[in-house]
């Protein structure tokens, strides 16, 4: 609440949420927001810091992202989709920055550059065309 409460106060509407802590007990929070909203998330949590509500060591933000997802009801009962996804952005030499699944959609976070090709990889491979 204390990181996303001011957030959320700014009008920064939070995506993708992955939390990691290190051996060493520093926690590492990453999360997605629409790139017209990074500068307010950005000053949202500066504020914070300095009124002593949230401390951080770094706070980066990167708009040379892009997210790309595949959604679907059958993927619950259907196995191998996240491997065949990573599979076929290896194969396209796309690094994977950021995971988040739920039990419809796999969401990955790219380079923005790799976007176009990455979204026409997995529309090949998971034969989009021939859906509907």
């Amino acid at each position: 609440a204390a990181i996303f409460g001011p957030l959320s106060d700014a009008g920064v509407n939070v995506d993708m949420i992955v939390q990691n802590i290190s051996e060493e007990g520093r926690t590492d929070m990453t999360f997605s927001c629409p790139v017209g909203q990074v500068a307010r998330a950005e000053k949202a949590m500066q504020e914070a810091k300095a009124s002593g509500s949230i401390n951080f060591h770094d706070l980066v933000a990167d708009e040379g992202v892009a997210k790309v997802s595949i959604v679907g009801i059958g993927m619950r009962s259907q196995a191998g989709i996240a491997a065949k996804m990573f599979d076929v952005l290896a194969r396209e030499g796309i690094n994977i920055k950021v995971i988040t699944t739920s039990e419809i959609k796999i969401s990955v976070l790219i380079d923005r550059k790799y976007m176009e090709l990455a979204v026409q990889a997995l529309h090949d491979a998971f034969e989009l065309q021939k859906a509907g």
